[in-house]
């Protein structure tokens, strides 16, 4: 039915009513009393009417806490109406809030910074990261002019340019940042930090890394090289072709030493070897490393082992591996005469593996680098160690693979003390 119609037949009926009734009294009493019930009839309808006004009115006022009367006449549908409008409202307030709270959840967990600026760059609100990222503080910082927060030249530059095509590299607060500014709408900028810190870093040790490996495998290759070519040229005497050949075994068993750590850093860090732990014989392990140890010596050192009852899991191979290295690098920098302890003992952080030596230690400033790739506190004595700068990088991570971490303790001239930490049964 015509909406039109549900409003206006209801209110012809009532009238109608009201005449009739006035017409039956005019008919019965006279002009008098018929003309009394109409005025007072008549007052009555006003008087509703304006109390429905006065209620819709005060509704208005506070939609959320006063309550909708029920209606009488044309007002029920009028009401029904506010009832279905207030409650479509609620529903659409409901899931707004929901989406606004999804996308300050989903802006708050985004890595990038998020900062949005009106025209004029007056912070109106930026995410933890751009917090991170620029210094800001959303509830301190608020209502404050971009530029007078963010004080870099490199920044103004590009605010002043206004070429916002392009992003900008910005190194701020020890961070290396990619900012790109995005006008939206008519009034409004968003500004977007991206932090490429450890990308750039992880940059830099790869070139580096490329670079020391091209370094270590260019010095054989070119004595292996040079003797070939003497040999191929000159008519060489059986001793000195013995003495040219010795190095050159050398320096190949140098190589292969090289690649196999290489090799085995590789997999240490592949995803597609995960490790797949398991009860380790630890009397074994470490009475292998002790021999490797007494083997590499040649007997010019004290190498001694004392052991206690101490379970751990993990993956042998790589156990070895990092106690190995260990325990070689105590040997190779331990003048002979020295003496070397090995130790497996329990305490309250776990498993402890201990390696001391009486060796010519290592200065304060080389201890936090140690375990760098490649990197040589005496690049002279390394090459005659026949060390390839990667043992203790292969120690740090089989310790990250198996939850464990290592310490170092050293002194210039007075040894050194490497201590291996793993998590016990």
């Amino acid at each position: 039915m015509n909406p039109k119609l549900v409003f206006w037949v209801p209110a012809a009926l009532r009238m109608g009513l009201i005449l009739a009734g006035v017409a039956i009294l005019w008919w019965l009493f006279g002009a008098t009393p018929a003309l009394i019930v109409a005025v007072i009839m008549m007052g009555a309808m006003v008087f509703a009417q304006l109390n429905y006004l006065y209620q819709l009115s005060d509704w208005l006022d506070d939609p959320q806490s006063a309550k909708l009367p029920d209606g009488w006449g044309a007002w029920t549908g009028i009401f029904s109406r506010l009832y279905r409008l207030r409650r479509d409202d609620e529903k659409n307030q409901a899931e707004l809030t929901e989406w606004l709270a999804r996308f300050r959840q989903a802006m708050h967990l985004l890595p990038d910074g998020v900062v949005i600026m009106d025209d004029v760059l007056f912070l109106e609100w930026c995410n933890p990261a751009a917090e991170a990222h620029l210094g800001l503080r959303n509830d301190r910082d608020k209502g404050m002019r971009v530029t007078n927060l963010i004080r870099s030249p490199e920044f103004m530059d590009y605010i002043i340019l206004g070429r916002y095509d392009q992003p900008l590299t910005l190194s701020f607060r020890e961070r290396k940042l990619i900012v790109h500014i995005i006008p939206f709408e008519n009034r409004r900028q968003i500004l977007v930090t991206h932090d490429v810190t450890e990308t750039e870093r992880t940059e830099m040790m790869r070139r580096d890394f490329i670079a020391n490996a091209s370094h270590e495998l260019r010095t054989p290759l070119t004595v292996i090289v040079g003797f070939l070519e003497i040999a191929a040229s000159e008519d060489l005497d059986a001793a000195t072709r013995m003495a040219h050949l010795k190095l050159m075994t050398e320096q190949g068993h140098r190589m292969q030493h090289l690649i196999e750590d290489m090799l085995t850093l590789s997999r240490l860090e592949s995803v597609d070897h995960p490790l797949r732990p398991e009860k380790i014989d630890t009397r074994t392990l470490l009475e292998q490393v002790l021999r490797d140890a007494r083997a590499l010596s040649s007997g010019k050192h004290e190498i001694s082992l004392e052991m206690e009852d101490v379970a751990v899991q993990g993956n042998y191979d790589e156990l070895h591996s990092a106690f190995g290295n260990l325990a070689s690098n105590a040997v190779r920098y331990t003048p002979a005469g020295g003496s070397i302890r090995l130790s497996w003992s329990d305490s309250e952080k776990g498993a402890k593996f201990v390696v001391e030596d009486t060796g010519i230690g290592i200065s304060p400033e080389h201890i936090s680098r140690l375990t760098e790739r490649f990197y040589r506190v005496d690049k002279s004595r390394s090459r005659e160690t026949q060390g390839t700068g990667l043992g203790l990088a292969i120690v740090k991570h089989v310790l990250l693979r198996h939850g464990g971490n290592l310490s170092i303790k050293s002194e210039a001239g007075k040894g050194s003390s490497f201590t291996v930490c793993l998590p016990k049964i």
